[in-house]
């Protein structure tokens, strides 16, 4: 069987088996979450837009982590800083301009990245 691209897949089970052989997954072991589980993600625009607002959430998570972990968890200056221009600021002006002052760069996406393990 052949997927991707613009083919559909007749049979979710039969294509999890396939990736789970493929990639040499122990039968001890089940997928967390099923092909159909997603269906919401890719049929709806408005799901699927939202959906990538969580991401970038987490990139604004982990970059400004990163300037915690580099200046200390228990920094106050650090902290006074997310407070005043992060959580106190809200939408009183840009999102990215509030980032800025804070972060002193744009967020970085690759932040998330080094985050979950795949970059140094």
């Amino acid at each position: 069987m052949m997927y991707g691209g613009e083919a559909e897949v007749a049979d979710p089970k039969a294509f999890e088996a396939e990736v789970a052989e493929k990639i040499g997954m122990p039968e001890e072991i089940t997928f967390r979450y099923r092909s159909p589980y997603f269906k919401h993600i890719f049929g709806d625009d408005g799901y699927a837009s939202g959906y990538y607002t969580y991401l970038w959430a987490q990139v604004l998570e982990a970059d400004a982590w990163e300037l915690f972990k580099q200046k200390g968890i228990f920094d106050k200056k650090t902290a006074a800083s997310f407070k005043k221009n992060i959580l106190e600021s809200g939408d009183t002006e840009d999102a990215m301009v509030l980032f800025k002052r804070f972060r002193g760069h744009e967020p970085d996406t690759k932040a998330l990245l080094r985050l979950r393990g795949f970059e140094k």
